[in-house]
């Protein structure tokens, strides 16, 4: 990583704590050994003019991704609801592993993100070890904080249910493309071997954690490994939970005594687990998670894309439940901009008709203080205070209220309306500048996204995908569902 050190940062206001506090008027950030020293008053007139119309904040964190360079509707998958979707995942082309994470990494500190979990989609089964390293250096390179989970999948690769089922709906020729898909591509022991040499790569900027994709695509003896490993080891947990209402059926269909209060005797619900998504969190649910100092983290631009739902934001905070910001790779307008994801949900959430909803103090602790949590721990960080990591977003306060003509406005009120990522001067991450200007310093991400693009056109001409193939399977496995061949319960699990 080759972002400037910073010692001192000078703006005209800080958002310690938004929502919760008040701003402070000019100030004087002191950094040492990549956290705050100091935030110190100082005088207006001891600012230059640029810094007076500066901004400084708690910078946010990217609660649940898939750090893909290239975007989905790039490679041809259209949003769709989600089990339609997947098969289209098919026409993402292989590419050098290193690219497609410091593009999507970039992309997210160009956003705003100082810290993100990764959930990594493998595109070659026999090199997670290479893919996890390229991961590393690009994160290393990028200089933001990346928490790598680990796939562990093994059931129902296509369909949540018998894939007999499925190949019933199929025509001969498209059967056998799904030969390979009938077993696990890596035994449990072999992945497991996996997260301790991807951990030989961990530094301040990469961490490692537990990657089950999903109740519904790994069996329960992976899952009790897991907790098990998670116990000992004490490193975190990234699940998808009941990202669509076709999961939820899928889960009642199997788990006769819920597959909640299963995965808990499982030892899986604690305060290191995270789960993506809980589109369809019963409230009792929601109460036993809290109750366990489990995460969620809230995708509400993924669930809008694809269909799945929107996030029951005010059943976890009547329960407690603690909630982080993530974008999954399909921010609203695909470009990635946290700041934009923030304003949106706080537009869905914060009440209609006078009612009482999200505040904005709630929103910002989504954003900066659990979604970090999820990512790193408790490690203090999420609020501008001394002792804090050095993780601070830099705004253009002047270009936000450039026709403002009131002194006197409420500048968080002016953020939640306006802030997207074109008003982001820098970010600085563990006291590096990775951002100057909203530019990238220690990657070129035009160059790199330009190298990403023509390594894709590249794998494509060599390896074209049969979309027409594809196209078969996603209206075969509509059907599945359509029929209801997920509700068939093959094997209960009630223990």
């Amino acid at each position: 990583m080759t972002g400037q050190t910073i010692r001192t940062l000078a703006v005209g206001h800080v958002l310690a704590a938004p929502g919760h506090a008040p701003p402070q008027g000019p100030s004087l950030i002191r950094i040492e050994s990549g956290r705050i020293a100091a935030i110190e008053p100082v005088a207006a007139a001891n600012l230059d003019s640029t810094a007076h119309g500066l901004i400084a904040l708690p910078a946010p964190s990217n609660a649940h991704d898939h750090g893909r360079g290239l975007r989905t509707v790039a490679f041809g998958a259209s949003d769709d609801d989600l089990e339609t979707w997947l098969p289209a995942l098919a026409r993402e082309p292989v590419i050098d592993p290193y690219l497609r994470a410091v593009v999507g990494f970039a992309r997210m500190a160009e956003g705003g993100i100082c810290a993100a979990n990764h959930c990594h989609n493998t595109q070659d089964r026999r090199q997670l070890l290479a893919e996890a390293e390229g991961v590393a250096r690009a994160a290393r390179d990028v200089g933001i904080r990346i928490a790598f989970a680990v796939p562990f999948a093994g059931r129902n690769p296509v369909v949540y249910g018998e894939l007999e089922d499925l190949l019933a709906l199929l025509e001969p020729e498209d059967r056998a493309a799904l030969s390979d898909h009938r077993g696990p591509s890596r035994s449990l022991a072999e992945t497991m071997a996996l997260v301790d040499r991807i951990a030989e790569f961990e530094n301040d900027f990469f961490t490692v954690q537990y990657g089950p994709v999903g109740p519904q695509w790994l069996d329960d003896e992976a899952m009790t490994a897991i907790a098990r490993a998670s116990a000992a080891t004490g490193r975190r947990v990234h699940l998808h939970l009941f990202e669509t209402r076709r999961q939820r059926e899928w889960a009642d269909a199997h788990y006769e005594g819920g597959l909640i209060g299963f995965l808990d005797r499982l030892g899986l619900l604690t305060d290191r687990l995270t789960v993506a998504h809980a589109v369809w969190l019963t409230p009792d649910e929601c109460a036993l998670l809290a109750a366990r100092g489990v995460s969620v983290s809230v995708n509400l631009s993924s669930n809008l894309r694809l269909r799945s739902g929107l996030p029951m934001v005010d059943r976890f905070r009547a329960a407690g439940l603690g909630f982080g910001i993530g974008l999954d790779g399909m921010s609203f307008d695909d470009d990635e901009d946290m700041l934009r994801e923030i304003r949106l949900l706080w537009r869905q959430f914060r009440g209609f008709g006078g009612e009482s909803g999200l505040s904005a103090a709630e929103l910002f602790d989504a954003a900066a203080v659990v979604g970090r949590r999820t990512i790193l721990g408790a490690d203090g960080g999420g609020r501008l205070a001394v002792g804090a990591p050095a993780d601070i977003l830099v705004l253009d306060l002047a270009e936000i209220t450039q026709d403002c003509v009131h002194d006197d406005l409420d500048i968080l009120d002016l953020l939640l309306t306006r802030m997207t990522n074109r008003h982001i001067r820098h970010l600085i991450v563990g006291g590096r500048r990775v951002l100057d200007d909203g530019r990238c310093t220690g990657v070129d991400r035009p160059a790199l996204e330009r190298a990403l693009i023509q390594d894709a056109r590249r794998a494509l001409a060599d390896a074209p995908p049969d979309t027409a193939r594809i196209g078969r399977l996603q209206r075969a496995v509509a059907s599945f569902y359509r029929c209801g061949c997920h509700l068939k319960p093959a094997a209960r699990h009630d223990r």
